[in-house]
């Protein structure tokens, strides 16, 4: 019999791990984050001054949004210190295979056989599971801050993030995200604390 070595898996530290997520993850959340910051800054300023109108109204439509009210809490994105360790969170630190055969981050579902997406290792019940597939990580971004702007689950994370700006007040009203609810919000707060520390340092 012909002895076959295996081959060793280069392994990485967890420093080097999160080091890696934050150089890949920061200026991509950062950048999506800032044209829609800026975008509901315009369109505030443009509600106050009745102008650009009809452009409004095609974002309302796109937001599904029936008032002012609605549309700006819909545009106003939450902090990036959420979205980041929602993603840390749910990729397990760009690690997982979600993250590497379908650039999804977010843990994102799919209900649409007509659009790209990878079926899950284990089933729900008696079904299959499917993970929306993203082009890019930027789109896997992208398409999480408008989840959670048209969602009816996130009606009042949306309202919160209208409110405050503090992301320990704001992911409070996240419970909906996950089956573990008020676990996983927990969750959020630890790592956006160690977040903070780390930054400090």
């Amino acid at each position: 019999k012909v002895k076959v070595e295996k081959k060793k898996v280069p392994t990485i530290s967890v420093q080097e791990k999160k080091q890696h997520f934050k150089d890949i993850l920061v200026p991509i959340v950062t950048s999506v984050y800032i044209k829609l910051n800026t975008q509901y800054e315009d369109v505030k300023r443009d509600l106050n001054t009745s102008i650009n109108e009809e452009f409004i109204l095609k974002l309302k439509k796109t937001y599904r949004a029936k008032s002012d009210e609605e549309l700006l809490q819909a545009l106003k994105p939450h902090p990036i210190s959420i979205a980041l360790a929602q993603c840390a969170i749910e990729s397990a630190w760009l690690t997982s295979r979600f993250t590497k055969q379908a650039n999804n981050i977010f843990g994102v579902w799919s209900f649409n056989k007509n659009e790209p997406r990878i079926a899950a290792s284990g089933l729900r019940g008696d079904k299959t599971i499917y993970l929306r597939k993203y082009k890019t990580l930027k789109h896997s971004v992208e398409h999480y801050y408008y989840n959670l702007a048209i969602s009816k689950a996130y009606k009042e994370f949306r309202a919160q993030r209208v409110l405050s700006n503090d992301p320990y007040t704001i992911v409070e009203h996240l419970t909906a995200y996950s089956e573990k609810g008020i676990v996983y919000t927990d969750m959020l707060k630890r790592e956006i604390g160690r977040a903070s520390c780390r930054e400090r340092v």
